[in-house]
């Protein structure tokens, strides 16, 4: 049976859409997933169930977020090869000095129109810097999130697809954790 991350977005930020994640993994287990494991509060699941597209999970699952807790949460999914290859792929551990814990990954739930994508090389100043591949762009932050122009900019609003995004760890860990569910 294939492995899956979903990752939702906008959860447990601020007090407000809630999701205890033992709650998310009960909601998550009614599917019919299995060996649903959970990592920090923001809503990352690693889960085992069959072959589907990421996208139709992604639909399912908010759907059934809706249900059980009355409000909706984006969700975006990956298969655990796409993760692996997303990983292997970061153009930033090509570079000398990258400090590991700088670097981030926003997860698309498409790719972005063109024009998009020169808006957001348009807003982005420098030492910030982003490397896009299909459907996630990697960010490297050497002066962390909070003092990146980028970070303030509605990069979202920008790309006009849903978005969410994980540090560096977190995207390793989620990792660690389908390898785990072999």
């Amino acid at each position: 049976m294939p492995i899956y991350i979903s990752m939702l977005r906008g959860i447990n930020v601020g007090g407000h859409k809630r999701i205890k994640m033992d709650q998310l993994r009960k909601s998550l287990d009614a599917l019919g997933f299995e060996q649903v494991k959970t990592y920090i509060q923001s809503g990352n699941v690693v889960f085992k169930t069959r072959r589907t597209s990421p996208a139709a999970l992604s639909k399912k699952i908010e759907e059934r977020i809706v249900k059980d807790f009355g409000f909706s949460a984006s969700v975006i999914s990956r298969t655990a090869e796409e993760m692996s290859k997303m990983i292997a792929e970061n153009p930033f551990l090509k570079q000398r000095g990258i400090d590991p814990a700088k670097l981030h990954v926003m997860f698309l739930s498409e790719l972005p129109a063109p024009t998009a994508l020169k808006k957001l090389a348009e807003v982005t100043v420098a030492p910030d810097q982003r490397q896009c591949s299909a459907r996630e762009i990697y960010f490297y932050l050497p002066n962390g999130v909070s003092k990146s122009v980028l970070w303030n900019s509605p990069v979202d609003r920008i790309l006009a697809v849903v978005t969410t995004t994980r540090n560096w760890r977190t995207v390793n860990t989620l990792h660690r954790m389908c390898q785990e569910c072999q």
